[in-house]
């Protein structure tokens, strides 16, 4: 298995949304998802309608994967993207969320790392790039604005944070010291 790196520009992560969006909700939806939640990519695929969209019709607030693991708060980009989703597609609340063609089956691992991999370069991105970089780049993103190591770590289920950081792509010159000031 290739390393695979997140992707750290906040502006060509912005310029893959505005080209997924062209291309397809449903892409769109998938890198929004995956960037934002930090879940794996067969965690994403299994998802059904009914699991991020409500019986009402509008997005949920959270995304529970499993009765084991806490919630997942899906956030206004992610909840944007459902609502874009919702209004093209004609799906019912049992259908997979990345259907592919055949409704009853989700989209391949493959056919998700070639959406990644085509939009990537696309936008120039030159460095190794594959279904992990989602999970990647949430985790880089959420570090860099101050969430919690531990919270990470629970999140990708890694053992210790040094695994966490490694996993994220965090290397010591990046890790600035915090400015804890309680100002009692």
């Amino acid at each position: 298995m290739e390393f695979v790196e997140p992707i750290r520009d906040l502006d060509k992560i912005r310029i893959m949304k505005c080209l997924l969006i062209k291309q397809s909700v449903r892409d769109y939806l998938f890198f929004a998802l995956g960037i934002n939640t930090g879940l794996r990519v067969g965690q994403l695929l299994e998802f059904k309608v009914k699991d991020i969209v409500a019986e009402d019709g509008a997005p949920r607030e959270f995304l529970y994967v499993s009765p084991s693991m806490r919630g997942i708060y899906l956030n206004d980009s992610v909840r944007y993207a459902t609502r874009k989703f919702i209004e093209k597609q004609q799906l019912s609340s049992e259908d997979y969320l990345f259907s592919s063609g055949k409704k009853s089956k989700p989209i391949s691992r493959q056919h998700a790392y070639r959406i990644i991999k085509q939009v990537a370069a696309k936008v120039g991105l030159d460095e190794h790039i594959g279904t992990h970089t989602l999970r990647k780049t949430f985790g880089y993103h959420a570090f860099r604005q101050g969430v919690a190591l531990s919270l990470i770590q629970e999140r990708f289920h890694h053992v210790t944070p040094s695994e966490t950081l490694k996993y994220i792509g965090i290397k010591k010159e990046d890790i600035v010291i915090p400015m804890i000031d309680v100002n009692l």
